[in-house]
């Protein structure tokens, strides 16, 4: 096959996206326990030597799965998770006070993902109000009568998401559970990058299955292996 025209096509090689890693940087990404997290793409992490990362996800992953091994080796200093219980080293790790670690349930952090990326300020929240652990520190907002936390909204530098099936434009589509946080996640980023299992030429996917939107995703790298002869074959018919 040809070089894939990237005025067109957003699949790319992986060390295509290994600058967009930097130290210090927010990274946001999908998966829940390891399952929708692009463990290529963390690898590649683990290879570019960044550190001092800003996490934001659904859980610390497990010790050798997802991105546990990221913070397992330390190059985390804050995670912004619904629990990290999965993962000992996060723990410990929080215990030691080397890693800075922001609870915020799962469904509220599921919220401050989607209006960070649609460009919401924030959310308004009762989760917690009469807790004064809970709101320390945290804006109380009054509506209808009703008083709600205001949580701010999620946004990151970067992030990176896993997908079963893609055309070349980054139409996406989840399997099953695996979607999880995926869509929330693609939306929230500066940068978005997805690994993707299995790419289908472009008019392939039916578009009552397409959960995300090409216009989040900048980059692709493709998980395993894939006929790219066929794929661009059925895209340009060269």
């Amino acid at each position: 096959m040809g070089k894939v025209d990237n005025t067109f096509s957003k699949i790319v090689e992986a060390e295509n996206v290994a600058r967009l890693f930097f130290d210090g940087m927010i990274l946001m990404f999908g998966g829940f326990g390891g399952v929708g997290t692009p463990s290529k793409l963390v690898d590649l992490i683990l290879e570019t030597g960044v550190k001092d990362l800003t996490l934001i996800g659904n859980d610390a992953g497990f010790p050798t799965i997802g991105i546990g091994k990221v913070v397992c080796a330390g190059r985390v200093k804050r995670l912004v998770a619904s629990h990290i219980g999965s993962n000992p080293v996060a723990g410990q790790l929080m215990t030691d006070k080397k890693l800075e670690v922001e609870f915020s349930p799962q469904g509220t952090l599921a919220e401050r993902m989607r209006a960070g990326g649609v460009g919401l300020g924030g959310i308004l929240v009762d989760v917690g109000i009469t807790s004064q652990i809970v709101t320390q520190n945290k804006q109380i907002v009054s509506s209808g009568g009703k008083e709600y936390i205001l949580e701010p909204a999620l946004t990151a530098d970067l992030s990176i998401v896993y997908a079963k099936k893609a055309d070349p434009y980054g139409n996406l589509v989840f399997d099953k559970s695996a979607r999880n946080t995926n869509p929330l996640v693609a939306m929230a980023g500066a940068k978005t990058i997805v690994e993707v299992e299995e790419f289908v030429p472009l008019g392939h996917l039916d578009p009552e299955e397409i959960i995300t939107p090409g216009v989040y995703v900048d980059y692709m790298i493709q998980s395993e292996g894939v006929n790219w002869s066929w794929v661009w074959e059925k895209t340009y018919g060269t």
